[in-house]
């Protein structure tokens, strides 16, 4: 039958082996008058979601993105470093948990008793030998008895928590940067396409004036010779033009490729094209979408795993209780070690109260006050932007609707007056210098409608990103 000694650590495992769990949201002492309700909703525990993705209407766009979630070495990055606070949950725990450590010890001495007045069986110095082995499993536990152990674990959850949501908000941004390296690289390709567009106008315009001068059309030759290099020189801007919006493309499509963890080649993809904007977000969006967004939820975990930390910190300043205990067999000749009849035990408890800690403790508790409030202010920091971010996404999305409206109507009119002009000065009714100009403007408006046109979709993306995801709650 066992010791009753034993018996013991089962009934402080009783006391000590609460279930630990990740300590409760405090978000609600941001201190923070935020518009609707900020609870635990349907909307708020649906988390960040990659659907918007979808919802831009471009198959080949969620293609992408699926590619960059799968092969992006940024989110290797996150993913790895989830595991690795996942770690610190066992070491946090490892304090309440019994310590055994199996312990063999054997010696052998001899000591002279030189100048003893009875000599050794061999009449000289006397001397005494002895031996002695031993075989002890000793155990350790200190009892979490104030639950500092637990705090401290608690602690360590929420902080992988906190890292979870920090691997969540690396998969949406890169979804995003995807979308808007996407985007940029169509916008160049447009350009490109413009500046080509723009080199061959200015081509026709410098043959129907080459023609004019040739047959003498025009009275004054010095003039046509003036209008002439005026519109070469055109040509050669236009030039200087395309070859800015080549090394666009090029940068915009390395960036894409390095996103989805291709090799940086260049890739044009000359075939996609912007996709058309969907319907705009509705009005009142709930300030509950915002609990999605993996940032705001990770301050949230850091703060409370801040709090319980403190929390640690102060149980410190407590007694702490330990037990101890060994089993064993201690005996003088080592082919006797492994029999119980030489076998021994003892069992212990201490109890330790700090006094004087050089002031470590009260300072650590101190030093982790201190991290609770940059914590919070971070937290509160966190949130204000994210409602500032969604204000100024939304906002734009009126400002770059009514701008494309106002840019379709410029570029229609500066076609128009284009069309105009040439038909005029091929029927020897206007100028050279109205068709120059007028040319310059239509491509001019249509370069900017394009450029507007990429940046309303990706204003789109940023106010998804904002707001964690879709415009409601799936």
């Amino acid at each position: 039958m066992p010791p009753r000694f034993l018996l013991l650590p089962v009934f402080a495992l009783t006391i000590t082996g609460c279930k630990i769990t990740a300590p409760a949201s405090r978000m609600n002492e941001a201190g923070l008058s935020v518009p609707g309700t900020w609870a635990a909703t349907r909307e708020g525990r649906a988390g960040v979601d990659l659907d918007w993705v979808a919802r831009m209407g471009s198959p080949r766009l969620t293609a992408l993105v699926r590619e960059a979630v799968a092969h992006n070495p940024d989110l290797k990055i996150a993913a790895a470093r989830v595991e690795q606070t996942r770690t610190l949950i066992k070491s946090a725990a490892a304090p309440m948990q019994p310590k055994l450590d199996l312990e063999s010890t054997g010696f052998k001495t001899q000591r002279n008793f030189v100048g003893f007045p009875i000599p050794g069986p061999d009449g000289g110095v006397l001397k005494l030998a002895s031996e002695s082995y031993g075989l002890n499993l000793l155990a350790d536990w200190e009892l979490d008895i104030w639950g500092r152990y637990r705090a401290g674990t608690s602690a360590a959850i929420a902080a992988t928590q906190g890292a979870e949501q920090d691997e969540r908000a690396a998969r949406a941004a890169i979804a995003a940067q995807v979308a808007r390296a996407w985007l940029a690289l169509i916008e160049a390709n447009e350009q490109a396409d413009l500046a080509s567009e723009a080199i061959k106008a200015y081509q026709d315009t410098e043959n129907s004036l080459e023609e004019r001068f040739r047959t003498g059309q025009a009275g004054d030759q010095g003039g046509l010779g003036a209008q002439l290099r005026l519109a070469r020189s055109d040509i050669e801007a236009a030039k200087a033009a395309l070859e800015q919006r080549r090394e666009a493309q090029g940068k915009a499509a390395r960036a894409l490729e390095i996103l989805l963890g291709r090799y940086p080649q260049g890739d044009r993809h000359r075939s996609d094209r912007l996709p058309a904007l969907t319907s705009p977000p509705p009005a009142g969006l709930p300030s509950e979408l915002l609990q999605r967004r993996p940032d705001i939820l990770a301050a949230e975990r850091r703060f409370a795993a801040q709090g319980m930390r403190q929390k640690e910190a102060r149980r410190a300043l407590w007694p702490s209780i330990n037990l101890t205990g060994s089993m064993g067999t201690s005996t003088d000749a080592l082919n006797k070690l492994l029999s119980s009849a030489f076998g021994v035990w003892s069992f212990g408890a201490k109890l330790a109260e700090p006094i004087l800690t050089g002031g470590l403790v009260p300072a650590e508790v101190k030093k982790r006050k201190a991290e609770e409030s940059e914590a919070l202010a971070t937290l509160q920091k966190t949130v204000l932007n994210a409602f500032g971010e969604v204000e100024d996404a939304l906002e734009a999305e009126q400002l770059l609707r009514r701008r494309e409206e106002s840019l379709v109507e410029a570029t229609r009119l500066a076609a128009e007056a284009d069309s105009e002009a040439r038909a005029n000065f091929r029927q020897g009714l206007g100028d050279i210098l109205t068709v120059l100009v007028t040319q310059q403007r239509a491509i001019q408006s249509r370069s900017a409608l394009a450029a507007v046109r990429r940046l309303r979709l990706d204003n789109r993306v940023a106010l998804h990103l904002a707001l964690g995801g879709d415009f409601r709650a799936h």
